[in-house]
């Protein structure tokens, strides 16, 4: 029997408006934005204030700066030093803000976390919230003619970086190995008890499908992790008991490139939420949220039986 899924209300207002005056010049650029209001409801939702955050793979920060501006300690890592600089500086800009608690970064590979975050947080952190890099079809900004004054569509701030260590830039299967360490050391560092919240969906690749919250669940079992939850966090408003989608230039060609072969493919609308414990006594009651949750177990197959391309180029498959 299928677990049952809790949405999360996580797009009332627009990507740019939930970022508006919080983020330092510079930070529209990263590709792969975690949407802010996910991060600040997994925060509320999964601990209380003046406990521990961390985001081992944190980008620009969005989890840190939600996690300050809702009263919690925030630690992140980066492995691009360009990103981390401008984690640093949109977590400086949050504090002052905020007025306390504190906020640190620091530059490295998040498979290497517990040498990279001071030993005195090790076993006290009480909330993981992270999500590994897409494909680029995914990610990146365009400019159409109108606004270059040159002929076609310019896409750009499309790539983490142009090391090929990144792992936005590695095959699915060593992807999935490398986030595998990862969760394994968020699990060295969480206290007993602590959440880990990943977000992700999937995409496609040359026509196939990237099934890649199935192989995160596996690898956060294979990390030693126990799955909770699964939940959607919505990337679409709601207005009228009706989605309101906001798809990007590149999702609405996929999906009308697809159509023209016959693929009824749909606009992604929602972000795969999995939550994770780590095993061990449970910490006291966590704080209350006004959006529902789940409370069934999540049965994930083993890392093992997970196949990351699950649909070919002219199978007839929906809702992606």
């Amino acid at each position: 029997m299928p677990s049952p899924l809790s949405v999360w209300n996580t797009a009332p207002t627009s990507a740019p408006a939930q970022r508006a005056d919080r983020y330092v010049p510079g930070s529209a650029a990263h590709p792969a934005k975690m949407l802010p209001q996910i991060a600040a409801h997994a925060i509320a939702t999964y601990t209380r204030p003046g406990e521990l955050v961390l985001d081992p793979m944190c980008g620009i920060g969005t989890t840190l700066v939600e996690a300050i501006r809702l009263h919690r300690h925030a630690l992140g890592t980066e492995y691009e030093s360009r990103w981390a600089d401008l984690a640093r500086a949109n977590v400086t800009r949050a504090l002052q803000t905020a007025g306390r608690d504190s906020g640190q970064v620091a530059c490295g590979d998040a498979r290497h976390l517990t040498r990279l975050i001071d030993e005195c947080h090790h076993g006290k952190i009480a909330l993981v919230v992270t999500s590994p890099p897409y494909g680029n079809s995914v990610h990146g900004q365009v400019r159409s003619t109108r606004e270059t004054g040159e002929r076609g569509v310019v896409k750009k701030d499309y790539r983490y970086s142009h090391d090929p260590s990144n792992l936005a830039h590695v095959s699915t299967d060593r992807l999935l190995e490398a986030f595998t360490e990862i969760l394994t050391q968020c699990r060295r560092v969480l206290r007993p008890g602590g959440t880990v919240v990943v977000t992700t969906r999937p995409w496609r690749e040359g026509g196939e499908l990237i099934d890649l919250p199935s192989a995160v669940l596996a690898a956060g079992q294979a990390a030693g992790l126990t799955p909770a939850e699964r939940c959607v966090a919505l990337l679409a408003g709601i207005r009228d008991s009706r989605l309101i989608t906001r798809p990007s230039f590149f999702q609405m060609k996929n999906v009308r490139d697809a159509r023209r072969q016959g693929i009824p493919l749909a606009v992604v609308q929602h972000e795969d939420v999995l939550v994770f414990t780590r095993p061990g006594q449970c910490p006291a009651p966590k704080a209350t949220s006004d959006a529902p949750r789940c409370t069934a177990a999540c049965r994930a197959p083993s890392l093992a039986a997970v196949r990351s391309r699950t649909c070919a180029r002219r199978a007839r498959c929906g809702g992606h």
